[in-house]
Parts: C-alpha cells; structure tokens; sequence
C-alpha cells in the first residue's frame, strides 16, 4: 500500500528507531533473532539517527537551493545520506523490517510504495508535462525552452518526499528500464534518500530485459548509492505463516469460511484480531482508473468475487492486483453458469495473472474447482483454471517467490 505520513514533530534519539523497535518484538516473543534481519535493521538505525537533523526536502519553499546551502555549511556530501537496498528471498521478513523503520523515520516528507505504483504516477507526470504549453512546464519547474521532461518531472516528487521507500523492488517493462537511470539520477541529486527491498540483488534486476545493456548504469547508480543488504537466511518466515494456515480453499461460502479466511489474514499480516476495524483499505491505479481494494496490508489484499469479475476489470487491472500483492484472498466465489459466462472469463484472466506472478490464493467457493464453471461459453479453457486453483495449493507452489520465474 502507498502510504504518506502527515507532517510531525520530528522524533530524535535511538529510542524511536527501528532497532529499538525490532530489539522489543523480540523481548515480547513475536519475532525470532536472526542474524541478517538485524544487520539490515543497524544499518537502518543509522540511516535514522542520520536523518534526524537531515533538511527537510519535500516541504521547503527554496528547493534545491537550501540542499546546497545545507553542504556548503558542512552538513553532507554532494547527495543525500546513503540509502539501503534490502534483497532475499520471500519471507525473509524485508516488509516488516521496513515497516520498523518506515514508521519512526524522523523526517516528515516521507513516502512508501511499490515501484510499479511509483512508475505509473511518472509516465502519467511525463505525459501531463508534454502537453503543457511552454509556460506552464517553467511553472512546473522546467527551464525556459526546456522540453525534457525527467528533470521537471523528478523535481516535482522530490517536492512530495524527502525519502522515498519501495516495497519490492524490481523492473519488468521496457519504458520504465529506460527512463529509470536518469530519473534517478535527477532524485539522488537533489537529495532524496531511497530504501528499497527486493527479492533479486542489484545485478539481476531486468535480467534478460530488452535492451539490458541501456539498464547496466543505473544498476552501478544504486550500488555506488545504496548501502546492500542481503537478507538471504535459511527461514522462510512467509512459508512459514502460509503453512499455518490449515486451508487455503474453503467450501461453501458462508460465516464458518469467513471467519476462517479472517483468522488467515491476520496470521499472514501479524495483525491482532483486536485490530480488526483498523485494517487500512487501498487504492491501485490502472491505467488512470481507481481500483478500490477492501482490505489491504502487508502484501495481502481481500477482495469479494463480485467486485473482482462482475466488474468491468481486465488483464492490466488483475496483472497489476498479482504483481502488487503477494498473497491474495478472494471470498464468495459463486457456481457460475452461462448466465456468468462474463464473470468466469474474468475469473479465468484473473486466476492466470495470479499464477503468473506466483501470487498466493486463499479462497471460499460454493464449489470444489471442478464445479465452479461446467457448462457455458468457454467451459472448456475453465479446465486450465481448474488444474491451476488445484496446484496453487501446493507446498512447490507456496514455495515459489512472489513474481519470479516457476522452478522447472
């Protein structure tokens, strides 16, 4: 989920950093120490105690004007502090470490996404720019007859965050390959610090991409800026909190399904059931359409089936939902005849986008897979979705990284 911090007092101190913060979960008994995790969490807290005197970026009137003043003085290096780059393998608790650090980061201007939700708001800021007549681009930030978009653009979002942190870092599409290293460039230099996490190290992001060789610089850009932090230990705490759970696939619908999908989603988001009225909701932006998602935390989105394929949803709107969550929990699946024929087309889309993307599924039908869609238009291809609801539950399945290549 996206999420934005309102302006604060700043917090000073080692007492609200991440490492106080992961040092009493472990006291408390819900986390277990692991070697790596912590690395990952000092190298945080000194980014934190870094950034408590750090100037304000993206709530300043003067732009980049108090950055240099700021260095001129003796306050920092030609860019912002160094950020981190956190990779592994799934479950190796990269979200939850975030968050510890996310939360208490004492810095106002703060912002947390996923790199595709970030790169749809640039490619529309970039199209918005090149339809603005030339006085509207100086108003935007634009140098007098400057028609390049990227600088104007990345001034624009360092206005919004001084420190911007991704959630699963990593790049499939050939536009944002290309626009990525400058894009940058551009927020590095005018002092925006970045964390993200990812399940690839540096080297292999864009691996076997269209014109990888263009995306080499900006794989240096990161590791010449960013602190690496591999978190690549023995636990798979995802797994782990997947096996628990004592279904995936619940038949029929009804208030024992419910209650039983409710128990798994806050075992999979280590949420108390106490804090059942304060899951947040969340929004997805498609191709600049608002895709509302009911309940929305740590990677694991809810949707009804209804809301998901009696709308007018299509293959951009469901690859999006796969790649931005990693588990998702759909409930009221419906027997679908040929009166449904529409909603079980998109229910075929839907459950392939997800397999694609090694996304997890936990479900309540009123049917088993083989008797959801038996007769209609395209009951046929519904076979493929019937094998893949069935191997979606298993344990090679659940082992599967989340949008990484299918072990053969």
């Amino acid at each position: 989920m996206d999420r934005a911090i309102p302006p604060r007092q700043r917090v000073a101190g080692s007492e609200s950093g991440p490492l106080r913060r992961y040092e009493a979960l472990i006291e408390d008994g819900e986390v277990r120490p692991d070697p790596d995790q912590r690395s990952a969490i000092v190298a945080l807290q000194k980014l934190h105690e870094t950034l408590v005197d750090y100037p304000e970026l993206g709530t300043r009137t003067l732009d980049i004007r108090k950055w240099r003043i700021w260095n001129l003085l003796g306050g920092g290096p030609k860019t912002g502090p160094r950020g981190l780059y956190m990779w592994g393998g799934v479950g190796r608790g990269k979200s939850m470490i975030m968050d510890l650090f996310f939360v208490g980061a004492p810095i106002n201007a703060k912002r947390r996404t996923h790199l595709h939700a970030f790169m749809q708001e640039v490619h529309a800021a970039i199209h918005a720019f090149r339809k603005m007549d030339p006085s509207e681009r100086i108003r935007y930030g634009a140098a007098a007859g400057d028609d390049d978009p990227i600088p104007a653009v990345a001034r624009a979002f360092s206005l919004q965050a001084t420190l911007l942190c991704f959630d699963e870092f990593h790049v499939t599409d050939v536009a944002d390959a290309m626009i990525l290293g400058r894009l940058f460039e551009e927020l590095f230099d005018r002092g925006v610090i970045v964390v993200a996490t990812s399940n690839r190290p540096p080297e292999d992001l864009y691996k076997d991409g269209l014109n990888r060789q263009l995306f080499l610089p900006f794989i240096d850009m990161l590791t010449d800026t960013l602190d690496v932090v591999p978190l690549n230990g023995p636990v798979d705490y995802r797994l782990a909190r997947l096996k628990s759970v004592d279904s995936y696939y619940h038949v029929p619908n009804g208030d024992e399904a419910t209650a039983r999908l409710r128990e798994a989603f806050f075992r999979l988001t280590d949420r108390s059931v106490d804090d059942a009225d304060k899951v947040p909701t969340g929004e997805l932006i498609v191709q600049g359409r608002t895709i509302f998602v009911p309940k929305d935390c740590k990677g694991v989105a809810v949707f009804s089936f209804k809301r998901l394929c009696e709308e007018p949803l299509g293959p951009a709107d469901y690859l999006a939902i796969a790649q931005r969550y990693h588990t998702l929990i759909i409930v009221g699946i419906p027997i679908m005849g040929p009166d449904k024929r529409n909603a079980a087309k998109r229910f075929v889309t839907l459950i392939d986008a997800l397999y694609e993307q090694n996304c997890k599924l936990l479900c309540a039908a009123d049917g088993a897979p083989t008797d959801l869609y038996v007769a209609g238009d395209g009951a046929f291809e519904f076979d493929r979705t019937v094998s893949r609801l069935i191997e979606m539950q298993s344990e090679h399945y659940l082992r599967l990284g989340h949008g990484s290549a299918k072990a053969a």
